[in-house]
């Protein structure tokens, strides 16, 4: 955590409007309905503590990727009702982030109230880290908040930009609890200490398993970028997931690995299946051993049981990416048997982080968010932080 940060907790909202960015980025269903409320919940206890102080909420996010200016499907209306059963209180919404409408809306707000502006995206502009916009946005409000860890490593017109034109500015509470608990994982992790990285590119996780591998005692890796080691080592993969031109630099990475010390842990077996598809026909290889015709989709048993010892055995945890196509009920049961593990772990007192992204949707998805101790809501954001990188939305609140 960047020790020169204020957070909320520093000030007294009393009479304030706070502008604070959230993460509201939450998926929604075809009929516009939020599937997974967990973003905004997560808003929650940095809004609850502004009212609590007398002050007033103005809250902006986005939603999606709108490519053409203001799109129905990716609305903030559509999250209102949900907004206002987990804050307990009504909320103003504001059919534009700025203008004419936006700004009264801000003008009349009163202490305990909360306004919702529409989506930023719906302007080119936020993207663009654009001055002008970030300050017709900072117009609205007399102190910011940045809550927002999802976006932190972005620097649009809201995350960054609009710092500067504040006196006042400070961290929510997920924003800061993000930082302190990620840094727990990289400043002084307690011993042994695992690190699981699945999905299916090494390339998205080159720089970060770089600077794992000088902090970790055991490095465990599943997922569709295993198969890419075990055609490195010669072995024969079918139609699995492989990037070809990362052949030279996995076996780079055994070596640099041994060099530290450190356990890599690749997969013994794999379930195979002749396509991808849930109900295709599927066996069973083992790892280097997949006949042509043929792609691995999960972990085996016997991986499942390998990985699991290990996990078991630790006092702190980082999973990064699923261990297979964890959205098809046929090849979800390695991704499951990590989950299990980690929490088993995390039981017996070991400190577990879930990184974002997919992982966070698998552990959501089975029922394991209270069984861990953190589960990030930002995917990229926590990579970035952890590769020692700097990121804009949290440079933007030193003073």
């Amino acid at each position: 955590m960047n020790k020169r940060i204020k957070n909320v907790d520093n000030l007294d909202f009393s009479g304030k409007k706070a502008l604070i960015r959230v993460d509201f980025n939450v998926p929604l269903d075809e009929h516009l309905n939020v599937t997974d409320g967990t973003r905004i919940s997560a808003a929650i206890p940095t809004i609850k503590k502004i009212l609590n102080d007398g002050g007033s909420a103005i809250l902006m996010s986005h939603l999606g990727r709108p490519k053409d200016g203001p799109t129905d499907k990716y609305s903030l209306k559509h999250i209102v009702m949900d907004l206002q059963k987990l804050a307990g209180t009504s909320v103003k919404f504001a059919p534009d982030c700025i203008g004419q409408e936006a700004v009264q809306l801000a003008e009349s707000l009163k202490p305990g109230e909360i306004l919702l502006l529409e989506n930023l995206r719906f302007y080119k502009e936020e993207e663009k880290g654009d001055d002008e916009f970030a300050k017709k946005l900072a117009a609205l409000g007399d102190v910011y908040v940045n809550d927002a860890f999802g976006t932190a490593h972005r620097a649009h017109a809201s995350t960054a930009v609009i710092a500067k034109f504040f006196d006042t500015k400070v961290s929510g509470y997920l924003l800061q609890s993000e930082l302190e608990n990620a840094d727990k994982v990289m400043e002084n992790p307690e011993r042994p200490y695992t690190a699981i990285m699945g999905g299916a590119k090494i390339t998205d996780k080159i720089l970060i398993i770089e600077r794992l591998l000088d902090k970790v005692d055991n490095m465990i890796i599943g997922g569709g970028m295993s198969y890419t080691f075990a055609k490195a080592q010669g072995g024969s993969i079918g139609d699995s997931l492989c990037e070809m031109d990362k052949l030279d630099y996995v076996l780079e990475l055994m070596e640099k690995a041994k060099s530290k010390g450190v356990n890599l842990i690749l997969p013994v077996d794999t379930v195979i299946s002749k396509a991808f598809a849930n109900d295709a026909e599927q066996g069973m290889a083992q790892s280097g051993e997949i006949p042509d015709g043929w792609m691995g989709l999960d972990i085996g048993p016997e991986t499942r049981k390998l990985f699991a010892d290990v996990i078991k055995n630790s006092k702190t945890v980082l999973w990064n990416g699923p261990m297979g196509v964890f959205e098809m009920s046929s090849f979800v049961h390695g991704t499951v048997a990590i989950a299990e593990a980690v929490a088993e772990a995390t039981e017996d007192g070991a400190f577990s982080l879930i990184g974002g992204g997919d992982s966070a949707a698998a552990v959501n998805k089975f029922g394991f968010t209270d069984k861990v101790s953190y589960v990030s809501t930002g995917g990229g954001a926590l990579l970035e932080h952890m590769e020692g990188k700097v990121l804009p939305g949290v440079a933007a609140l030193e003073p």
